[in-house]
């Protein structure tokens, strides 16, 4: 009875954490509080494998890198951005869950969800160069170009030296009324800014990364909308930015499209 139990418990976990279940955003519009809330256009649509779970999205040196998740589908990719092709792929070991990855100083690094485990990968191979071990789970992960940033689900970001995967010091993240902003997922660095997805929300928060303070919402509840095909797909999750170009793209979990956007206000 008692493994019984145990499976059902596991069962119900990673259906929750796979968007599975059909609950509504935990954060509309009206909770955001009184800090700027952003529309957005549309600049171009791009191809997007609908069968990628995606969990990290980066752009570098003209290609996206997307990470995708599952147990058993877990991967790092190198896509073209024009068709959608994947043009390298690893699959890493399927007992483990994959999540966010980054680009640092050309190398990848991708984490797992609930294994306490980071790769380090070269980036032309993939070859896997180190493994690090971290407290807690891995939701997110981006770079200020010098240090790792990560999330864990929680409201708490970790920065973090990717020299041996240490926590350098934690950036808590609060909403203007107060309160903790949790299930903080995926992570892109944008014009020194931390842009971040939320879990199972429809909008992407623009945090400072010194204080922690959200200086800004940018609304997407029309988009997931229209590009859910049925409620497992609704997550919106994947944020990339093309630093040379100013260019904002966007994705979700087994999207078929990959978005470019540009915000309204211009910011």
């Amino acid at each position: 009875m008692r493994f019984f139990l145990l499976i059902l418990a596991l069962t119900f976990c990673f259906a929750c954490k796979t968007d599975s279940n059909t609950s509504k955003p935990r954060i509309v519009r009206k909770d955001l509080g009184s800090a700027v809330v952003d529309d957005f256009e549309i600049v171009n649509t791009f191809k997007h494998d609908p069968k990628a779970f995606t969990q990290g999205l980066t752009f570098y040196n003209g290609f996206l890198y997307e990470s995708t998740g599952l147990t058993g589908r877990s991967s790092i990719r190198k896509v073209d951005l024009e068709t959608g092709k994947v043009l390298q792929r690893y699959d890493i070991a399927p007992d483990f869950f994959g999540e966010g990855m980054t680009i640092l100083n050309d190398k990848v690094y991708q984490i797992t969800w609930q294994d306490g485990l980071a790769w380090e990968y070269d980036l032309d191979s993939f070859k896997l160069l180190r493994e690090f071990r971290y407290p807690g789970q891995g939701w997110g992960i981006t770079n200020d170009g010098k240090n790792l940033i990560m999330s864990d689900g929680t409201h708490v970001l970790r920065v973090i030296n990717p020299e041996n995967f240490e926590t350098i010091r934690t950036i808590p993240v609060h909403k203007d009324n107060g309160l903790e902003l949790q299930n903080i997922n995926e992570l892109e660095w944008i014009k020194g800014e931390i842009w971040a997805n939320i879990w199972q929300a429809s909008v992407i928060a623009r945090i400072d990364p010194e204080s922690g303070k959200i200086k800004g919402w940018i609304d997407f509840d029309s988009l997931v909308k229209e590009e859910a095909r049925d409620p497992s797909h609704e997550a919106l999750n994947g944020i990339a930015y093309d630093e040379k170009n100013d260019r904002i793209f966007i994705t979700g979990k087994l999207w078929k499209s990959l978005f470019e956007i540009k915000l309204k206000s211009g910011k």
